[in-house]
């Protein structure tokens, strides 16, 4: 693959588009390898009865709601395509005086069926549902599971670590309050936890040919955080000693041992390998512990892989418990395509959504 320009191809696609079909989220009646991306919240067990007699989230034991649930994933993995994954928004239940375990189940149930667990991401919120109980803590927390079929899923960290986290990997807990919600939807989420899912796992665009996403083509500089000391002292070490690109690209080359990736730089055959060592050993006299600075160094998206069919497409959302459509609404406005599914779909007032 080459690398090219996003906002060429995207100047000429169509604008994205949202979908809304009646359906079970077990069976979509979706296209196989026809999604790049699912986030979604299902029914929470025996939390609320929507009076439907498909429903999930009534089963009348913790097994009975999981094993609908890995119906629910075995579907996903067939609609989605081989870069999919899943954001799976789930909390946890109490029953007969105790947390039933809920997520945990999901997760070991997933793992016998394949799934990898790449995340469980903690939703932390100020507020929630007043509590009666008077002899335990609020709950103030819920879970997104992040699941993969395959290793080789679509993964944007670099756009949310520089969305979220100044360059670096914020982690795993995610704080986000609660949206006011005039629906008729009783358990809305909040579009910013959508978001985060789409930024990280749906790719903006994708080939309409073989289904490759487009990936960020990145490239290492020597830009370090000045906020943080070290780094600022390194720079400045660095331009006192007339460092050059060469001595960074060496240091980046090498990593934090004297060894690292130097024996394979650059063509990987180690032809280079001596070169690069004596310059990584250079800049270490100069720079003493400071060194290992230049290895977090800011990377910067020098183009997008372009497979060369020339056939762009959006990514696509999938939302097979689509409600009210938060989902949908802010993958569209993240310029994805996006599609839903419900037993029975709802229409938001506040934003219409077109059921096809």
């Amino acid at each position: 693959m080459g690398a090219g320009s996003l906002t060429d191809w995207d100047s000429g696609l169509r604008k994205p588009k949202k979908k809304i079909v009646t359906g079970d989220a077990r069976d979509t009646g979706l296209a196989a390898n026809s999604a790049d991306l699912v986030v979604t919240s299902p029914p929470y067990w025996q939390k609320r009865d929507y009076g439907h007699d498909d429903q999930i989230g009534q089963e009348s034991t913790p097994q009975g709601y999981v094993s609908a649930l890995m119906d629910c994933l075995h579907e996903w993995k067939r609609v989605l395509r081989p870069t999919g994954s899943v954001f799976l928004n789930v909390g946890d239940t109490y029953y007969k005086k105790s947390l039933v375990g809920i997520p945990g189940r999901i997760e070991a149930a997933a793992v016998d069926n394949g799934w990898l667990i790449r995340n469980r991401i903690i939703w932390t919120k100020d507020g929630g549902m007043p509590e009666p109980a008077k002899n335990r803590l609020a709950n103030r927390h819920e879970y997104v599971i992040h699941l993969a079929p395959k290793q080789s899923y679509y993964y944007d960290l670099h756009e949310y670590a520089e969305t979220y986290g100044n360059g670096a990997n914020p982690g795993d807990v995610w704080h986000i309050n609660p949206e006011r919600n005039m629906s008729a939807h009783l358990a809305p989420y909040p579009q910013e936890l959508v978001r985060r899912a789409v930024l990280l796992g749906c790719p903006p665009q994708v080939c309409n040919s073989c289904g490759s996403p487009r990936t960020r083509a990145l490239e290492r500089t020597r830009i370090l955080d000045p906020n943080r000391p070290q780094a600022r002292r390194a720079m400045e070490l660095a331009a006192e000693a007339g460092l050059s690109d060469d001595h960074i690209r060496a240091i980046q080359a090498t990593g934090v041992s004297d060894v690292g990736k130097a024996t394979k730089f650059q063509s990987g055959t180690g032809r280079n390998s001596k070169t690069v060592q004596a310059l990584a050993a250079e800049a270490k006299e100069v720079l003493g512990g400071y060194f290992r600075e230049f290895t977090f160094a800011k990377k910067v998206t020098t183009g997008w892989t372009d497979c060369g069919h020339c056939t762009p497409s959006r990514g696509v959302v999938l939302d097979p418990f689509v409600g009210t459509g938060t989902t949908l609404n802010v993958a569209v406005s993240l310029g994805r395509d996006a599609v839903g599914v419900d037993l029975v779909p709802m229409v938001d007032q506040q934003k219409p959504l077109v059921v096809k």
